[in-house]
């Protein structure tokens, strides 16, 4: 079923640099799910599947960081930001509000998960 990713999966988001940073997890919030939701999230969330989340990734570099023993990742967006903040043209030139347009799109989540 195509649900929002922040279903269950939490994010924090910001810069460093020109570089956009977010964090992705699934909290311990008692669900019997909890270890497939986070397997599902190391599983999914690849450097291929941000660009496809986000189009304007496209032609950039991502890396994505496996952090099992916390239950996300973390993922580096290199250049999204240009130059930094001051330079920046963008809406959110802190990548502040990145974690929470994540968490809004659309993705495909196993029902056992929800």
């Amino acid at each position: 079923m195509r649900l929002p990713l922040g279903t269950f999966v939490h994010a924090r988001s910001g810069d460093k640099g020109g570089d956009a940073n977010l964090g992705l997890w699934v909290a311990h919030d008692g669900s019997p799910s909890y270890d497939a939701r986070v397997a599902w999230l190391l599983a999914t969330v690849t450097p291929g599947f941000v660009q496809e989340l986000l189009p304007e990734t496209r032609d950039l570099e991502v890396e994505v960081h496996a952090l099992p023993n916390l239950g996300g990742v973390n993922v580096v967006v290199h250049g999204l930001l240009g130059r930094g903040v001051a330079a920046s043209t963008r809406f959110d030139p802190q990548a502040k509000g990145l974690g929470e347009w994540v968490r809004s799109r659309m993705v495909s989540i196993q029902e056992g998960l929800v």
